[in-house]
């Protein structure tokens, strides 16, 4: 057998570039992308931002309004308008058909293109911001409307400025479903003043701090980045009146984002040492303008994209790197992903992050050059390993350490998964070959020789999939 010959620092590099900043090598990607790693990256960042996946196009308004016709009908339902048994109105079957035709029509569609792409470095970097903006499908309005939230406010701003992406996610109709703002009212507010003259049965009706909490804690400054409970309660206040359009009004607002001047808290607002005059939507419109540009926000998301991409403990060089690529942009997110991708410490070839589950799943349909064809595929593992389809358990998103994902039960349903997985694709696939396009340069000995040894393609692939290098990026 003849010796394989020697790695060149490109094909290192390429390996790198793949497997931490893509989401693993499908065959042959690896020899293409020796050619020029850093290019190869580069060329995936795009004004157009990040591409979508193949679903119908249903918008995020038509699934609103459909899922408020199944809460009316169920509330018609449960007063006994209508019948009980009428075929196909069951409550419970609508929804589980709504969550069948939507959310996983959505979350398949997604993990077909992440499987499949030539440009998985975009696609990180999309999921990246998917996942800092959090949507999650804990409520059933939202987990019909996680896909297009994706598809509609995150992909096609994720190379643009930062606070375009900011607004247009905290406006979007899923996130201020999700964190409770559409039936946010002003205390001080003509609704307010009405409610009080004709409370609610259920109560309800007031101020509701939710998604300025996350906007600061999360999405912008950081848990550290100096705001107090007063910048919050000023920053709800503004953010009273953004809501979502109900079945009665206009069919060009069913659905959509629309301000409520009736529920706008009246007055000029304080926030983080800024006064802002009262101009109603522009009021909170301003403020997030203000967050976008503030040093703590860029200090924020350059730990947590170095934190993402390289290590949970990212080297500092890093991080002002990436903040000084950020504040010299104004927020420019294509700025930002270049200056990753230059960073010298992105490149260190020890491989310090550990997948995810969804990463390792998609790691491993792309080393056999396959992708999934059904929700079965998906669904399933990841709810067993952990991490639901579209359903973060909080606002802060999905966690990306180690610590979460590695534990030995995890790695045993891990285990499990890359072995059931290897018995139904191993068929003719010839396992060396998969490892060595899967790693390139960061097969090593031991795995290599343990693959070749292996006494079937089953165990092989298991091996492989199932190895230190495979499980980390």
């Amino acid at each position: 057998m003849p010796l394989p010959s020697p790695m060149s620092s490109n094909d290192v590099s390429a390996a790198i570039a793949v497997t931490r900043f893509g989401l693993g090598a499908r065959p042959g990607e690896l020899a293409r992308v020796a050619r020029d790693p850093r290019g190869w990256l580069l060329d995936q960042i795009r004004p157009a931002g990040a591409d979508q996946p193949q679903v119908g196009g249903e918008s995020s308004a038509a699934r609103i309004q459909a899922f408020r016709a199944y809460q009316t009908e169920r509330r018609e339902m449960r007063r006994g308008e209508a019948g009980e048994d009428a075929p196909g109105r069951d409550p419970v079957q609508i929804a589980a058909r709504m969550l069948r035709e939507g959310t996983a029509v959505d979350f398949l569609a997604r993990a077909r293109l992440a499987a499949t792409t030539h440009a998985g470095f975009r696609e990180r970097w999309a999921l990246f911001w998917a996942n800092h903006f959090t949507v999650s499908a804990v409520k059933l309005v939202t987990a019909t409307v996680a896909g297009p939230f994706e598809q509609e406010a995150i992909r096609p701003r994720v190379f643009g400025r930062f606070e375009d992406l900011l607004i247009a996610s905290t406006m979007h109709p899923a996130m201020l479903l999700y964190l409770d703002q559409a039936q946010s009212v002003g205390p001080g507010s003509r609704a307010a003043a009405m409610l009080s003259r004709r409370p609610r049965p259920n109560g309800g009706g007031g101020l509701n701090e939710n998604l300025a909490r996350e906007i600061l804690e999360l999405h912008t400054v950081g848990v550290d980045g100096g705001y107090s409970q007063a910048d919050v309660t000023e920053f709800a206040r503004a953010l009273t009146g953004w809501s979502v359009g109900g079945l009665r009004e206009a069919e060009d607002r069913q659905g959509r984002f629309v301000f409520r001047v009736a529920t706008h808290e009246p007055g000029a607002r304080k926030v983080m040492g800024r006064t802002y005059r009262d101009g109603e939507a522009m009021q909170a419109g301003g403020i997030l303008k203000d967050l976008a540009a503030h040093p703590a926000t860029a200090r924020h998301l350059a730990r947590k994209i170095a934190r993402h991409f390289v290590a949970d403990d990212p080297p500092p060089a890093l991080v002002s790197r990436l903040e000084a690529a950020w504040t010299a942009s104004g927020g420019d997110l294509a700025a930002v992903a270049r200056a990753l991708v230059e960073a010298p410490e992105a490149w260190d070839p020890t491989p310090a992050k550990f997948k995810t589950p969804y990463e390792f799943l998609i790691s491993s349909w792309r080393a056999i050059g396959g992708q999934p064809g059904a929700i079965e595929h998906l669904a399933p593992p990841l709810n067993a390993l952990g991490q639901r389809p579209f359903s973060a358990p909080s606002p802060k998103g999905w966690d990306e350490t180690a610590a979460t994902w590695a534990a030995p039960d995890a790695v045993i349903k891990r285990m499990t998964w890359a072995e059931d997985f290897s018995a139904v694709v191993a068929g003719e696939l010839d396992p060396n070959t998969i490892a060595r396009d899967a790693l390139g340069a960061r097969l090593s000995e031991p795995v290599r020789a343990a693959v070749a040894r292996a006494e079937s393609r089953q165990e092989a692939l298991s091996i492989l999939l199932m190895s230190p290098e495979f499980q980390r990026r």
